[in-house]
């Protein structure tokens, strides 16, 4: 199982609370991990990408292990601490204004 850490308002938005728990099947990779969560959780496509482009939305950003993987490809492989179920992805809301 993959654990994932929502900001308050998609947990809101979702309906869910504290983490959430979804199976991916193949490779765990950030975008595989983003579609299950959209694919279980519909409300929430394209408030963390574009449901065009699939692009992050600019002021979200992930983390896992204390690594920034906001810049990363979406095709790379998450940490094996993810894969795991060891440690959760963190989706966060990104910090902005004066």
């Amino acid at each position: 199982m993959i654990r994932v850490v929502l900001p308050a308002h998609l947990r809101t938005l979702a309906h869910v609370d504290g983490e959430v728990l979804l199976d991916v099947d193949g490779p765990v990779t950030l975008a595989a991990v983003l579609d299950a969560l959209e694919a279980r959780y519909p409300v929430l496509r394209g408030t963390i990408r574009d449901q065009i482009t699939r692009q992050r939305r600019a002021f979200i950003r992930f983390f896992a292990c204390e690594e920034d993987l906001s810049h990363e490809p979406p095709e790379l492989a998450l940490p094996a601490a993810v894969a795991a179920g060891e440690e959760p992805l963190l989706v966060v809301g990104a910090m902005a204004g004066g």
